[in-house]
């Protein structure tokens, strides 16, 4: 069997996946077993490499949990990567109408592996390589939806792990310090803005960088002894037992790599750093080693133990991974790879701070998304895009369509303060299906910029079930998902962000969310349904009732509104 430059994997044995012949190198082992319509398992635990072509016909988009774009690559693109500290060893080609072309995954693993994906233009061809040591492969040639075949991925990574369940808390509305308040962080400032997003249908306040230092240089050169600024907070346990006694969780952010200049700890540790940052007058610390780990694990788990936080917000884990590879460990480390380190780390944190509180919280963040870390977070937000919604749209869905039983949160939301209210309910409804984070001063905001937030938070709220635990069907991932639909058993909820039309299921209430200026919602559907428009802020509009006699018909939903549809 031939093999693509540039790709090449050396000496190969040749096995089928269906139609599909695959080379995998460095082995005599393997074994192919087909596991579902259309999906088959390649085990070659002596493996060193796998390759595979398909045709691309009809084909739309490629697929990876980076966020980047979805146009489908050349063959000579440069390969991805993906660890334990950051991505997830996942891809998918994706067909028109969102078909499944091939979504191809790893098991999840400790030790860095490499996809590489690209058409090879003599022949119309698509190429799939994966490298690493050691590779059990799923290749899925299924034409059920992408979406569909990505979360079945999801689940297969699931399987015969005992995974903590993921807390009804961490579903729910979040408001976060960070753009509204930065390091100018109070026991004063939290409290109030507490009381405020609680009274909005907040449930979680996280406290952000600054809590720590009195330094506001926006760096990293306090961090590390994690020991809090007594000017801001001079009694953290006070402190939190005052925002949890009005119904919120509290979660206290850490930079769990850095130990900056200024800290005790950069002394103590020095000569147990992976390496130096100049931009950031900080150090990253050597997991590696238990004294190291040890102390981590000390530092974070007093917030829970002493001061009495819900849970954590663990930031920067992606920081681990040395750029061009990690350095060899220094004398006194008990393990070799940087990886397994980090796990050591997030196992033991997690056992200590569930003994003092068994449902804690505990966020991560895109690119440290791969199943390897989910028995030690049960939140994943997106990562930063400040006031680009849609951004924030793109990286939900595609941390939904492959992060199993993990929470996934928004970005913190923010707008400018004359934000018009029915643009403030576009970025809420770009982040309408997983968890909303906000981060405005809302004691500066308008009574109508309010009530969009309140409308919003309700909807997420109320329909919780549908839009984070329901089936999700995101349409033209090489678009950006324009259109996006999730459904339970009794709801569909459908966000509209681009004027393209809309089919209406024939059973069960359907939420239309229109995030586009064109309020001309074309719906396509059979027989009639009661119909009731919002504005922005939850008022009624007009109510009528439709009948798709035609097949089609249009309604007139405000941006930023809502179209509730309900059959007889």
């Amino acid at each position: 069997m031939q093999i693509w430059e540039p790709h090449a994997l050396g000496e190969t044995t040749v096995v089928h996946a269906g139609g599909v012949e695959v080379a995998v190198a460095g082995t005599t082992g393997v074994t192919v077993t087909p596991v579902a319509e259309g999906v088959w398992l390649i085990d070659a635990p002596e493996a060193t490499g796998v390759q595979w072509k398909v045709p691309c016909v009809n084909t739309a988009a490629f697929w990876t949990p980076g966020s980047g774009t979805r146009w489908v690559p050349p063959i000579w693109n440069a390969p991805m990567s993906a660890r334990l500290t950051m991505g997830a060893p996942v891809v998918s080609l994706v067909g028109t109408a969102g078909a499944n072309v091939c979504t191809a995954a790893l098991a999840e693993s400790v030790a860095p592996v490499s996809f590489t994906g690209g058409l090879i233009e003599e022949t119309g061809e698509f190429v799939f390589t994966l490298q690493g040591d050691g590779l059990r492969v799923r290749i899925d040639l299924s034409d059920r939806l992408y979406s569909a075949a990505l979360a079945g991925v999801a689940e297969w990574w699931q399987q015969g792990r005992h995974l903590p369940p993921t807390p009804r808390q961490a579903r729910l509305p979040v408001y976060s310090t960070w753009y509204s308040m930065h390091q100018e962080v109070t026991e004063e400032a939290v409290e109030l803005q507490a009381r405020l997003s609680k009274g909005l249908g907040c449930e979680t306040i996280i406290v952000d960088d600054g809590w720590q230092t009195a330094d506001r240089a926006r760096g990293y050169a306090f961090c590390g002894d994690w020991e809090p600024n007594k000017e801001a907070f001079p009694d953290i346990a006070s402190h939190v037992r005052r925002v949890q006694s009005n119904g919120m969780a509290y979660l206290l952010w850490y930079a769990l790599p850095f130990v900056g200049k200024h800290n005790a700890a950069f002394e103590r540790f020095e000569g147990r750093f992976l390496r130096y940052l100049d931009h950031m007058d900080a150090a990253v610390l050597d997991p590696r080693h238990p004294e190291v780990r040890e102390f981590l694990v000390g530092r974070l788990a007093q917030a829970v133990e002493l001061w009495g936080m819900d849970g954590l917000k663990i930031d920067f884990v992606d920081r681990f991974a040395t750029p061009g590879g990690d350095p060899a460990p220094a004398d006194g480390a008990d393990c070799a790879e940087v990886d397994e380190g980090v796990r050591r780390l997030l196992h033991d944190l997690d056992a200590r701070l569930r003994r003092t509180r068994p449902e804690v919280l505990i966020e991560h963040r895109q690119p440290y998304t791969s199943p390897g870390l989910w028995p030690y977070a049960n939140m994943v937000r997106a990562t930063d895009c400040p006031l680009s919604p849609q951004e924030n749209r793109q990286r939900t869905i595609d941390l939904r369509l492959t992060a199993g039983p993990v929470a996934v949160h928004s970005d913190m939301i923010l707008w400018h303060p004359d934000e018009p209210a029915e643009q403030v309910a576009v970025h809420l409804i770009n982040a309408l299906f997983s968890v909303p984070q906000l981060s405005v001063d809302l004691a500066a905001q308008r009574p109508d910029q309010l009530a969009a937030v309140g409308f919003w938070l309700g909807i997420f709220r109320r329909h919780l079930d549908a839009l984070q635990l329901g089936v999700l069907e995101p349409a033209q991932p090489e678009h950006g998902y324009p259109l996006v639909r999730a459904y339970d058993g009794e709801t569909t909820i459908i966000a509209r962000y681009a004027p393209l039309a809309v089919d209406v299921p024939g059973t069960g209430e359907v939420l239309v969310a229109n995030a586009d200026p064109d309020p001309r919602v074309v719906l396509y559907g059979e027989g009639e349904a009661r119909a009731e428009v919002f504005d922005c802020g939850g008022s009624l509009v007009r109510a009528d009732r439709l009948r798709f006699d035609a097949g089609a018909c249009l309604v007139e939903v405000p941006m930023g509104g809502l179209l509730k549809l309900r059959r007889d």
